[in-house]
């Protein structure tokens, strides 16, 4: 809206030093439709608005704004800048009884069909930008209270539904090709996701109801509801939603990640699929096997040469905070730790040393988040003691002061982070006894310490190798993969609730592999 607006409310906006004037714009949608076709008739916005967000719903998921073929038609009219915006919302049962089975999750699951339904959610919204013949840059994924159709607040495990709800939309949005990013104000994030971070995902804050915009630049300037960098801010009145950009933006399309629920998953390239890395014995190549999301992974693609000189890897999730799964690999000479940046489109950015002196540790294992703070850790055996001790991670790609979370831990021959394997929504640990090939899940309590182990398994001094991969057949569940001696790799299906469903083989000739992780 540019100098109207400015004149409109009185204010003049001064740039920081070096940096471009923010654009201004509005959104726009079902409101400003004529009454007669349920709208409330207000204002479209003045022809000297710089850029517009047209809303594609009416309110909630699987309607439509009944106006958007006119809207995008007064756009392109007059030649404005464009985003769109789609609403999210917890299901109906009637919508979960539809739409839960249509997806790319297995719906074997409650988690599984939340998901797919916001997948649904998402291809209804593209199916109406495909009928007007509108492709933004960018879709914002609407998250905030709805009287009409609430999200279920109460608990920690609804919290957690919902997120599965809004991370099927990101899926939904990337698979057709668009980018996302996410609009909400800190209150309203916080009761429906649990504060959920996701610093790798664009954010449209809003400041809410005011008569000036200095409170939506500071919106610009301020941490973000949900950790991810803040594009756009909103302000609105009685009569308008008005919009500015934070910094020079060409609204062009914005590279996202896909979103990590377990924080633990290896989802390396970032399409959903959670990814295998491996080192081959003869060579030091690190290999990656891009999952299918069905159980299986492709045949492996060269990323990386010159492995062999470390003696640990470890995949800890998002270390760094970008959004992208990263790789912890310890140098054998030096014992330094050194963190491998994902690029999240299965390469790598520079890598960063992180530690010294890690060779005392004989397994360095990455759970997720275990001490319920939202950044990703590391679990590591020293070997001299046995000790367990917790390093947890900062979320900029270094520590917090380490903890010891646990003795006589040399009784174990493996010891793998799965993620939540037994579906109380905190990251758990599975430990190979040496004595008795016995299985031991170590349930964490999401606050850094444990609840009682518990037994899930034995013979498994079989397998030569044992890694927790996290979802690998797309069912929303935490899996192990394992390979036996013969060189067999089996998916061991975790059920969701400290389980297994039957194994599956998903491999051969991985013998000559010498690192899975």
């Amino acid at each position: 809206m540019g100098t109207s607006l400015a004149l409109l409310f009185g204010f003049v906006t001064i740039a920081p030093p070096a940096q471009a004037a923010p654009l201004y714009g509005h959104d726009i949608s079902w409101p400003q439709c004529p009454t007669s076709v349920g709208g409330y008739g207000l204002p479209l916005p003045p022809v000297s608005t710089q850029f517009v967000v047209i809303g594609l719903t009416k309110g909630l998921p699987f309607t439509e704004n009944p106006c958007l073929a006119s809207q995008v038609a007064w756009t392109r009219t007059n030649s404005k800048k464009t985003h769109a915006y789609a609403m999210a919302a917890y299901p109906t049962a009637a919508q979960l009884n539809t739409y839960g089975t249509r997806g790319p999750w297995a719906a074997t699951t409650r988690a599984a069909r939340l998901s797919n339904v916001g997948y649904a959610e998402a291809q209804f919204a593209v199916a109406s930008m495909t009928r007007v013949g509108f492709r933004p840059p960018v879709v914002w994924i609407d998250v905030e209270p709805r009287p009409a159709q609430p999200w279920p607040t109460g608990t920690a495990a609804q919290q957690r539904d919902n997120r599965l709800i809004i991370e099927g939309m990101m899926r939904g949005l990337r698979d057709a090709g668009f980018s996302y990013g996410l609009y909400s104000f800190a209150a309203g994030w916080a009761d429906i996701t649990g504060s959920w971070r996701l610093p790798g995902v664009p954010v449209w804050a809003t400041a809410g109801r005011l008569d000036y915009p200095g409170e939506a630049l500071d919106r610009c300037r301020q941490p973000s509801f949900s950790g991810g960098r803040v594009y756009l801010a909103q302000w609105y009145d009685d009569t308008r939603d008005y919009d500015l950009t934070c910094e020079p933006y060409a609204f062009t399309p914005l590279a996202v990640p896909a979103s990590t629920l377990s924080r633990s998953t290896a989802d390396f390239d970032s399409d959903w699929n959670t990814d295998l890395l491996a080192r081959v014995t003869a060579t030091g190549d690190l290999r990656l096997y891009r999952g299918k999301g069905t159980g299986g992974v492709w045949p492996g693609v060269r990323i990386g040469t010159g492995w062999s000189s470390m003696s640990a890897l470890e995949t800890p999730g998002d270390f760094d905070g970008d959004g992208k799964a990263d790789v912890l690999a310890r140098e054998a000479a030096t014992g330094y730790l050194w963190l491998y940046r994902g690029n999240g489109t299965g390469g790598w950015l520079p890598r960063v040393r992180v530690g010294s002196g890690w060779n005392i540790f004989t397994s360095i294992v990455g759970p997720g988040d275990f001490n319920g703070d939202q950044f990703v850790d590391v679990l590591a055996r020293e070997r001299i003691t046995g000790y367990l001790w917790l390093y947890p991670g900062n979320g900029r790609g270094g520590w917090l002061p380490r903890v010891r979370v646990g003795s006589g831990w040399n009784a174990f021959t493996s010891i793998v982070g799965p993620g939540d394997f037994n579906g109380d929504g905190q990251v758990d640990v599975l430990a190979r006894e040496a004595a008795t090939g016995y299985m031991w899940l170590y349930p964490g309590t999401g606050k850094g310490g444990w609840l009682p182990r518990v037994r899930v398994g034995s013979g498994w001094n079989a397998m030569t190798a044992v890694m927790g991969p996290g979802d690998l057949n797309g069912d929303r569940t935490a899996d192990v993969v394992a390979r036996d001696a013969q060189g067999y790799l089996w998916l061991y299906r975790g059920n969701g609730s400290g389980g297994w469903l039957s194994r599956v083989q998903v491999g051969t000739g991985w013998n000559g592999i010498n690192a899975i992780f």
